[in-house]
């Protein structure tokens, strides 16, 4: 009979009722054998629930699991839990590692908050190598900030060893850490990761300044030529939107905002210009010819960051699958 149950195994009954079958089996999949029997029995008997009990008893629940007696657990301590549960013991352990080692901060983080020349300061006097990996674990701007406030030979040196970078092991992140954390820092290591490369190059040159891009260009086309062919093949300049088709052209232009573009036309080639002008209305068209004569003259910095600006939206729209900038082998269908 109904009343052979105690209040709180009804209580329990309901409450499982009220959460329903997915949470039912999971439920069951914990308990012991008579446990579940005994639940069971006692759901079966409950027949058709009311939502004003259901919503009682839950109101109940809840206020008990929020009152000072029942201890409250944070996420970290609930996913521990469940693995541990969910789990075997091996695995649950290797989750659990991995589960601790993603708090870790990552190797030179208070860095990326760190003036570049301030950084460049403290890290030229270290091997290039050691100042590849460095830069490899710093975002690709604070890296090309970096690298402009070193001297040219060391440029150089420097991105011949981030090219060749490839997985660098923690016990090495972790001697450069320390080494770093004596002077001015307190960084920890991370797991290894896939650093440096030509990509890693090529992403880091697309944001310098011309005159440093064409200087560590010079030397690579001299010393490496297949290595700076290699780079500039993933590089993408102003001068690339020529090969971008005019729908493309025009996804871009929907996001340039109208004096980047104009300021960014400034050193454009004719070539050039008539692509951009051709992809934007007659009126914009003419506006933008008209303030281009009458524009003064501008800092070449100035261009080149509006001409960043421009390069910036076509690598995004390249990722999002809008637009397609080198063509290759892609076959459309």
């Amino acid at each position: 009979m109904a009343g052979d149950e105690s209040p709180g195994l009804t209580k329990a009954a309901l409450l499982t009722v009220a959460l329903g079958e997915e949470f039912t089996a999971q439920l069951f999949s914990k308990l012991g054998e008579e446990e579940v029997a005994a639940l069971s029995r006692t759901m079966a008997r409950l027949g058709v629930v009311s939502p004003e009990k259901t919503e009682r008893v839950m109101g109940e629940f809840l206020s008990n699991f929020e009152g000072s007696g029942v201890p409250m657990l944070d996420g970290e301590q609930l996913a521990k839990m469940a693995i541990t549960r969910s789990m075997s013991g091996e695995d649950a352990v290797k989750m659990i590692t991995a589960l601790d080692r993603s708090k870790e901060p990552e190797p030179f983080e208070r860095l990326k908050n760190v003036d570049s020349r301030t950084v460049a300061s403290f890290i030229r006097g270290e091997h290039p190598q050691t100042i590849a990996v460095i830069l490899a674990h710093l975002p690709k701007n604070k890296a090309a900030e970096v690298i402009t406030e070193f001297p040219e030979g060391l440029q150089y040196e420097v991105v011949l060893r981030l090219a060749s970078l490839d997985t660098v092991t923690p016990g090495v992140v972790q001697e450069i850490d320390t080494a770093l954390q004596e002077e001015v820092f307190n960084v920890e290591s991370a797991d290894s990761s896939s650093l440096g490369g030509v990509t890693s190059v090529a992403e880091i040159l697309n944001q310098v300044d011309k005159a440093t891009e064409d200087s560590i260009f010079g030397r690579l086309e001299d010393e490496h030529p297949e290595l700076a062919d290699e780079v500039r093949q993933l590089m993408f300049v102003f001068d690339d939107l020529l090969v971008i088709d005019d729908r493309g052209i025009r996804s871009i232009l929907k996001e340039v905002k109208n004096e980047d573009l104009t300021l960014a036309l400034k050193t454009a080639s004719e070539e050039l210009k008539n692509k951009i002008l051709s992809n934007v209305s007659e009126r914009a068209a003419a506006m933008i010819q008209e303030d281009l004569e009458v524009m003064g003259p501008v800092r070449l910095s100035d261009v080149e960051g509006a001409q960043q600006n421009v390069i910036q939206v076509a690598r995004r729209l390249e990722k999002e699958g809008k637009i397609v900038i080198k063509g290759g082998e892609d076959v459309f269908v």
